[in-house]
């Protein structure tokens, strides 16, 4: 039985890099492929430098067991949206889609930067209580969280509607991938 489960905001560098490494063991590169079908993959690699910047302006949202990070789910607000290349097409889409008839830029919302929960801990609702917490410290400040994940990861699909979120778009990157933006509106609930 593993030891209760602690969801916070990093508060130290070692937190932060805890978190990289963890993102590390999960980039398609360093699983099997069946594992990438079975079990899903993040698709970004951040570094320490732009973790601790994103973490300076929002605080992370990270799942501890013991002094271990096992889980996280990063905040990614507009001000980082040209820090990483493969979201750019998406940052420049949510630019020009409207939601409820109103342009996505009326809106106060901010982009799930990667969801990841170590093997050891999957299976354990651990996915579900970040996003709870995500909710829990800043539905009174944004109206609503969205993120893309690949057609190619239903795990993640699966997981994220679970939570809440529902379609709001679906476009194909060429020669990166196919993408489905998603949106969990807490206004809703």
């Amino acid at each position: 039985m593993h030891t209760k489960i602690q969801f916070c905001h990093p508060q130290t560098e070692r937190e932060l890099q805890q978190i990289l490494d963890l993102q590390a063991l999960n980039l398609p590169d360093n699983i099997s492929s069946e594992e990438l079908k079975q079990q899903g993959y993040v698709t970004v690699k951040h570094n320490l430098e732009l973790l601790s910047d994103m973490n300076s302006v929002v605080p992370q949202v990270i799942a501890k067991a013991d002094d271990q990070v096992v889980g996280y789910a990063l905040v990614m607000v507009h001000a980082f949206q040209d820090k990483i290349p493969v979201l750019i097409p998406m940052f420049q889409r949510l630019a020009q889609l409207t939601y409820q008839g109103s342009p996505m830029t009326a809106y106060n919302y901010y982009v799930m930067g990667q969801v990841c929960i170590a093997k050891a801990y999957r299976g354990q609702g651990i996915f579900d209580s970040l996003f709870q917490f995500h909710r829990q410290q800043f539905s009174n400040e944004y109206d609503f969280m969205v993120t893309q994940i690949s057609e190619h990861n239903p795990r993640s699909i699966a997981a994220h509607r679970r939570v809440g979120f529902k379609l709001l778009h679906a476009y194909v990157d060429p020669g990166v991938d196919d993408w489905e933006i998603v949106i969990w509106d807490w206004r809703e609930h």
